[in-house]
């Protein structure tokens, strides 16, 4: 049998199998296509992302919400600049620090939720933080100017509709050793007192420390040494200053009872009182150095002449007394050295009432004090200026200064007789200073063998520091009483210093109000027994510092330079009387 083989290869293919390759190759088409989309979706999405974190991370402040931004009370200006002492130690300073605040909206639960965040932040009000979570306000602040610590455990109550907006904050380093003079700034970074405020907008504006004159190291032996005498004799408060004698700048000055600019919740108003420049006070004795001088200076006596201090004076329904009277002719050493009321009286009149005046005015004693404080208190004095103010003005009552007037006083007597006012800017040393002259330099150098007087021989011994030859004067003021008159047991007590004497460069006041007397001091609250003892244990402490070396007290020509021959009394007569 014969088989034929059939040829098959230009058959076509049948009509189904091509039917089935069309379709499966427009389904891989689709399938790759969706993938495709797919793929661009996420990738745009992950691109969208990841342009939002760098947008947030780099171009935005990572802070909180901007809810807080839209209420416009946040946005503060932290350039305030710092303030530093004469060594560039910090006295004032700004930090960023958190402060709290809520939106109510986002709040669950305000009493659970204000329960809650008083086991971390006690010192808040249950019910006042109960309204503020339920108000319908979108913000309200809860507490500012948290501590690191505060903030920390806020956050770890995980309370909802809590956050943190990042304040400046005005920091004082040495609280209340400077808080009078640096004063203190407010929340909002607006100065509310002292340097702060006098120079607010230099602060505000500035980035360069505001350097001052004083000296915290100087600071701290004067406040510590003003608090051991209020502490010993029960005083009401007290206030001291260290100047340099030749520039007025201040280097140290205080007033206690004080304060600490930090702590704003526990400031009492007699603590923010300055008794140093804002408080004005009649200063006794201490005044004697300028009524002295004064008469030296016009000529209306000389060293070698002297007053009859035998008897009172009495004018009118007055009586003038001396308090350690000698009964006697006293010379005028003897009268500045025992503190004569009425040989003082009695070389004021020699001068007279307008030539007093003129004087005083000179001093700055009629107008308030230059320092660059807003606290600064008026000078009272006399208007019209009659006989009787000139006999009470010689030892120190009937005009009313501040304790930085009085020091700038006797520095302007001491330093060759030129009066520059007092700062507490600490001045360039490289530019010559011009002030104005008040007593000639032959008066300045015998005010200052005066005063060394007082020291050695004087009611002020006990403020003799050994070999820092000091001089000074002594003042124990009765304060004047509500319903006029003086109160005889209300004293301010005071010595005031200028050390070395022979050639100064300190003055040194120390004032304590209301003293009372005690065993130590045979009960008596003088100044003598209040204030010099303090002031000689400043400038022992302080002279180290203010690169003042110890002396030969004995060395000849020391003796000679503060030499006061005391001429004889016996049988004198008085050259002026009336």
């Amino acid at each position: 049998m014969t088989h034929t083989r059939l040829d098959t290869t230009d058959i076509p293919a049948p009509e189904k199998t091509l039917k089935i390759e069309g379709n499966g190759k427009q389904a891989l088409e689709q399938g790759r296509t969706r993938l495709l989309i797919a793929g661009s979706v996420f990738a745009l999405a992950f691109c969208v992302i990841a342009a939002r974190v760098i947008d947030v991370s780099v171009f935005e402040r990572a802070e909180e919400p901007r809810l807080a931004e839209e209420r416009g009370t946040l946005t503060h200006k932290t350039g305030r600049a710092d303030i530093v002492d004469r060594n560039g130690m910090l006295l004032a300073t700004t930090l960023n620090v958190p402060s709290l605040y809520a939106d109510p909206k986002y709040v669950m639960e305000p009493a659970v939720s204000a329960a809650k965040l008083r086991t971390v932040l006690p010192e808040l009000d249950h019910a006042d933080l109960v309204a503020k979570f339920s108000d319908n306000k979108r913000f309200t602040w809860i507490k500012r100017n948290l501590t690191p610590r505060q903030q920390y455990a806020v956050n770890k109550l995980g309370i909802p509709g809590l956050y943190f907006q990042n304040e400046s904050k005005r920091i004082y380093p040495q609280g209340r050793l400077t808080a009078h003079i640096v004063g203190r700034a407010g929340f909002d970074d607006v100065g509310l007192s002292g340097i702060e405020k006098s120079f607010d907008s230099m602060l505000r504006d500035g980035s360069d420390p505001l350097r001052l004159s004083i000296d915290v190291r100087i600071q701290h032996i004067l406040r510590e040494e003003l608090q051991t005498q209020i502490d010993a004799f029960d005083g009401i408060g007290a206030a001291g200053i260290v100047m340099d004698v030749n520039t007025s700048e201040i280097v140290a000055m205080i007033s206690l009872p004080d304060f600490d600019p930090n702590r704003r919740d526990k400031i009492s108003d007699d603590a923010v009182f300055n008794r140093a420049t804002l408080g004005v006070y009649e200063m006794g004795s201490t005044f004697k150095i300028f009524n002295t001088a004064m008469a030296l200076d016009y000529g209306t006596t000389t060293m070698h002449n002297g007053y009859d201090a035998s008897k009172p004076i009495r004018i009118a329904r007055f009586t003038i007394n001396d308090d350690h009277a000698k009964n006697r002719w006293l010379s005028v050493p003897e009268i500045f050295m025992y503190s004569s009321n009425i040989g003082s009286v009695k070389m004021a009149m020699d001068v007279g009432g307008e030539r007093q005046k003129s004087f005083m005015k000179k001093l700055g004693f009629l107008d308030s004090s230059a320092i660059e404080l807003p606290e600064r208190g008026r000078p009272l004095s006399p208007n019209p200026w009659r006989p009787i103010n000139t006999m009470t003005i010689s030892f120190g009552h009937g005009i009313a200064v501040s304790p930085v007037q009085l020091a700038n006083g006797v520095s302007s007597i001491v330093n060759g007789g030129v009066r520059h006012p007092a700062t507490l800017l600490r001045r360039d040393t490289t530019e010559m200073l011009v002030g104005e002259r008040v007593v000639s330099e032959k008066t300045s150098h015998a005010m200052r063998r005066l005063l060394r007087l007082v020291v050695e021989k004087g009611t002020g011994r006990n403020a003799n520091a050994k070999g820092y030859l000091v001089g000074g004067k002594t003042g124990t003021a009765e304060k004047p009483g509500r319903g006029g008159g003086y109160q005889r047991k209300a004293l301010l007590s005071s010595f005031v210093a200028a050390f070395p004497v022979n050639d100064p460069q300190y003055v040194v006041l120390a004032m304590v109000d209301e003293p009372k007397g005690n065993k130590s001091s045979y009960g008596y609250a003088t100044g003598g027994w209040v204030a010099a003892p303090a002031v000689k244990r400043i400038v022992e402490r302080a002279a180290p510092f203010l690169n003042v070396t110890p002396v030969d007290e004995e060395a000849p020509e020391i003796r000679r330079s503060l030499m006061v021959k005391i001429p004889e009394t016996k049988g004198k007569k008085a050259l002026a009387s009336f």
